[in-house]
Order: structure tokens, then sequence, then C-alpha cells
């Protein structure tokens, strides 16, 4: 049975639902069959063959440590899909979230980044318990297309350090600096690294085109490491950075290199490592800091999430539950960093994977978790033989594919100026600046040109006798205006609309309002209508309301104006109005 809490029906906040386990239940209602465990077998088999080298990946361009990328798969992967409303949603680290994460373990350490995800978490959990999953859909698509495009942009430059294998210390933490110092260290390229990313970049690109049934990040990863090993014994100056090379970790005072053959441990967010190595210490300034960046993780992993249950539910033909998705997701990164995971979300590339190879169920997701285990009980040895320089080859191609060019380009050529403007901007901004200043500002860009869209669409004009509105042989009288109000009367429109009324001279006694086209009206709007009202009552005239629709009666009706005012009159049509007005008589 679903889990309700419940307020009263006077209060506020609407009545909350919380279906939990959401998406398997509706499938076990289908009925599960032994084929279809096997068929969900073999797609958590072939999504965690992806899942382990870009988990270890993203981690890494995160700025941490490549297990940690893994524990994020295994904790955030198995939960999400076990409590989540999308059947075939996969859950992990995703590339949308380095140009958040990075900068946050720059200034905060390790322990700073756990921290903003358990808030992260805390935040979409009461996103989900407050029914905002379909708020969502709101955010244009321009904005959408824009920071992603951006953020492809930042992940690829990222990249291009280990892909040529230059010597740099420390990336700066601003976009135009990383450029300047790439730029800089050019003359320290290594043929070796880029020779290990192009051969990987290559394989990663052609494989598909002769085996789609074997995951490329499979054969490409396994063969370059195979190759580095193998170079290493015949040439004696190879040499190129690994996952051995550039990580190590201490167990029991021992320190070894790659990542650790151990299930995740648990222990608390803020016992890990802070900024420069030093333990993390709290205070009221560190957690002002971290709060505005837990609530950039939780908007743009509420915004990836669903977008990708949307793509699934486009895949499959299903349909998601948004708000169960947002509680599982809260639930699975409020988990994940009591085990050292990474903010994670729904992930578009691996839920279409996970589609594709036969997925039946959210057990598929739950089994790549699982698969993810077993490979760091039982390869993490041979994990540290995986080339740098192929990690990065793997995410410029996921940035590219991220960087929905072909989308980008087609805006640009179609779109209206306004949409092109919106895009440009969000894109530059997310470069430049960060995601959330780019998503905000063309947020509120968009929201600016819509309200402008919205005010040219609302129209009032004066009606003629030989307007379609009127009866066969009818006529306005001289002395009565008949206007006609289309469109919504906001804050946008409203001021427009009134202007119109200025021509109305002193013979006129009577104004009708057609207000049948007039779907919705805000306060905005009432205050304008009434002051053009309270100018037309100066000259004793009579005004008739007619054609109103449930909204704006209700809203004209609480502020009084047309309560017992023997001027302001109500009417189904125009001649009922002419009539009124000559009776005097108010019509309800």
């Amino acid at each position: 049975m679903p889990l309700r809490y419940k307020t009263r029906s006077s209060s506020l906040f609407p009545v909350v639902k919380l279906r939990l386990f959401a998406a398997f239940r509706d499938k076990l209602k289908e009925g599960y069959t032994l084929e279809d465990l096997r068929a969900d077998l073999m797609a958590g088999l072939v999504v965690c063959m992806v899942a382990v080298p870009l988990g270890m990946a993203l981690a890494i361009a995160s700025g941490v440590a490549p297990q940690y990328g893994l524990y994020t798969v295994i904790i955030g992967g198995g939960v999400v899909a076990l409590l989540g409303g999308s059947r075939f949603q996969v859950t992990g680290p995703t590339a949308a979230f380095v140009v958040i994460l990075f900068p946050i373990v720059q200034k905060f350490g390790f322990a700073g980044l756990l921290i903003a995800g358990f808030i992260a978490g805390l935040i979409l959990l009461l996103m989900g318990l407050a029914r905002m999953g379909r708020l969502i859909q709101f955010i244009p698509y321009p904005v959408t297309t824009g920071f992603t495009s951006g953020i492809a942009v930042v992940i690829a430059t990222l990249q291009i350090k280990d892909f040529f294998g230059l010597q740099i210390l420390e990336m700066p933490e601003r976009f135009l600096e990383k450029v300047i110092m790439l730029f800089q260290a050019r003359g320290t390229a290594s043929f070796y690294e880029l020779s290990i990313g192009g051969i990987t970049l290559a394989l990663l690109i052609l494989w598909p085109k002769f085996n789609k049934r074997i995951p490329a990040p499979l054969v490409a990863l396994t063969f370059v490491s195979l190759l580095v090993v193998l170079l290493c014994k015949i040439l004696p100056d190879f040499e190129v950075a690994t996952i051995g090379s550039r990580f190590s970790f201490e167990i029991d005072g021992v320190k070894s290199y790659g990542i650790p053959q151990s299930l995740p441990r648990f222990d608390w967010p803020w016992n890990f490592v802070g900024s420069d190595g030093q333990a993390f210490s709290f205070s009221f300034e560190t957690m002002e800091s971290i709060i505005p960046s837990a609530f950039a993780i939780a908007m743009l992993g509420a915004i990836e999430s669903l977008l990708s249950a949307v793509v699934a539910d486009g895949m499959a033909r299903t349909k998601h539950d948004p708000n169960a998705e947002l509680v599982a997701l809260g639930v699975g990164n409020i988990l994940c960093p009591f085990f050292g995971g990474i903010p994670a979300t729904g992930a578009i590339a691996r839920t279409a994977t996970n589609i594709r190879f036969g997925a039946r169920s959210p057990l598929s997701a739950i089994i790549h978790a699982v698969l993810t285990l077993f490979v760091i009980l039982v390869f993490a040895p041979y994990v540290s033989y995986l080339p740098m320089a192929a990690l990065a080859a793997l995410l410029l191609l996921v940035a590219y594919n991220m960087s929905e060019l072909r989308h980008f380009l087609h805006i640009l050529k179609v779109a209206p100026r306004s949409d092109i403007t919106v895009l440009l901007i969000c894109f530059s901004l997310t470069v430049i600046f960060d995601m959330v200043v780019g998503v905000t500002v063309g947020v509120m860009l968009a929201a600016l040109l819509f309200m402008r869209r919205m005010a040219e669409v609302t129209d009032s004009h004066k009606v003629s006798n030989e307007s379609h509105l009127l009866t066969a042989n009818k006529q306005i009288p001289h002395d009565i205006v008949v206007y006609e109000i289309e469109g919504p009367l906001f804050f946008g429109a409203a001021e427009k609309a009134a202007n119109t009324l200025g021509d109305i001279t002193d013979n006129i006694r009577g104004v009708i309002f057609l207000m049948n086209e007039v779907p919705a009206m805000d306060v905005t709007g009432l205050v304008a209508f009434e002051s053009a009202i309270g100018k037309l009552k100066g000259g004793h005239r009579k005004i008739c309301l007619v054609g109103l629709r449930s909204q704006p009666r209700e809203l004209i009706r609480k502020a009084g104006l047309i309560n017992g005012q023997k001027d302001i009159l109500i009417a189904n049509d125009i001649d009922s109005a002419i009539k009124l007005m000559d009776s005097g008589i108010l019509s309800l």
C-alpha cells in the first residue's frame, strides 16, 4: 500500500503521496518470469561494462579517486533503481556533474563534496515529497540545450591535459584561465600519451560500426591496457600515466596503488579529507558556501534524471512517476556520501543502453550495481593498468555526444531570435562561469521573453457593426462602444489592453467588454482593468462584461467590481448586454 502523509484540506500544502518501489511494484503486477530475469541479467551485465570505466573516469574528472565513482554506481545505482519510479533508469555519476563537483573539491576538499551531495539529497527528497517532479518540464529547451552544450565544452577542456599528456601541476579554477594554461603547456605534450588516447578514441568510434553487442568501452579500454603493458616491456623509455601511477590508497598503514580491492566502507562524510589534505572543519561560513553548490547539484540532478526518465519512456513506451523518482534519487544521494560516493543522477546513455539490451524491470539496474561491486572485489588489481589518456578519450566522446551539436546548430538555424539569444547566453555563461549562473540567467531571460510574447498575443480592439459577433440585422447603438479582449490579461498585457480605451468621448453612455477569449487574469491585470473601469465610470457611463470565464469572473467578484454595483453589468452576449444597458438591470 502506498504511504500517504496527509495535511488538512484547508492547508496551503497539497496532499503528499509517497510511492516507494513504484516501478518495481508496477512490473510485479504485470508479472515477472524467468525469461524476464535472464533479460535483466544480460542488460545489467552490459550496463556494468559501460558504467565501470565511466564511473572511474567521471570521478577522476571531478577531482577525486576513481573508486569513489564505482561506490556511487554501487550505492546510488542500486538504491534509486530499487525505490524509484522509472522502470529502466540507470543512476550513477554523470558528466554533467563534473563542472559543479570539480570546483567544490578544489575549494572544500573531498569531505566538502560529500557534504554537498548529502544536502543535495535532502533537497531532492523534499522536492519529491512536495510533488515538484512535473515542474522540470517548464524549463525551456534552449536553456537545457545551452547549459548541456556548455557543460560538454568544459568537460572536453578538462580532458585535454591527460589526452595529450601535458605537464600541469594544478589546473586553475576559471575556464579561460584553464585554456590559457593548456595553451602554455602545449610544449610538454607526450607522443605516447597522445597515441594511446588516439587509439582509444578511434576504437570507441569505429567498434560500434562492426559490433554493437559488445560495448565499445570494454573493448577499447581492455585493448589499450594490454597494449600499454606490452609496450612497457618492449620499449624501455615507454611511459604513460595510469590509474595505478596516478592514484593510491592506504589501508591499515599500508600504501597501495590503483583502487582498493574491498567493500565500500561506512564513514561520516566529514571524516574524509578536506581542502589541502587537512581535516574538514565545520563553520557557518563553510556551510554557507557549500549550500549553493548543493542546491545546484540537486537542481541539475533532478533535471537530468527526469529528462533521462522521459527518454526511457519514449524508447520503451512506459510511464514513470517523477515524484517517486525524485524521492528515490534523494535517498540515494543521502546514502552515497556515507560510503564515499559522489552525487548521482539518471544517466541517459546508460539508461538507453539498458533498454537496447533488453531490460525488463528495475532489477537490471540493481544487477549492474551488484556486478560493479563484483568487479571491485575480483578485478581491482587489473584496473590499475588503465591509462589516463584512454579514460580522457572516453570522456571526450561522452562530451561530444552530450553537446548535442546537431540540435544546437538546428536551433541556431530555425529558432526565433529570442530563443537563439537564450541559447547563446546560457551556453556562454555556463562555459565562462558555471552552470548555476547559466541556468539561472537563462531561465529568467526565457521567462521575460515569454512574458513579452504573451503580451503580444493579448489584444484589445473595437468591435464594428460588421462583426460576426453580432446577431443578424442587429446594430450597435451609436452611443455604445464594444471592445473585445483576446488573450490572458496578466501583468505583461494588461497595460496594452487598457491603452486601447483612450478614444472614448463624452457622448458615449456605455462600454461593453467582450471577454470570452480571456482565459485567465492575474492581480496586475485586475488592477489595470479596475483603473480603466474607474476612468470610464467617471463620465456616468455603464459598463457591461460579456462572456466572463470562471477564473476572471471569480477574481473580479472577489475584487467587488460586480457586487451590487448598478453601473457594472454582466451578460452572456452582445444583444443581452445592449438590452441591459437600456434597462439598467444587473444580471448575475
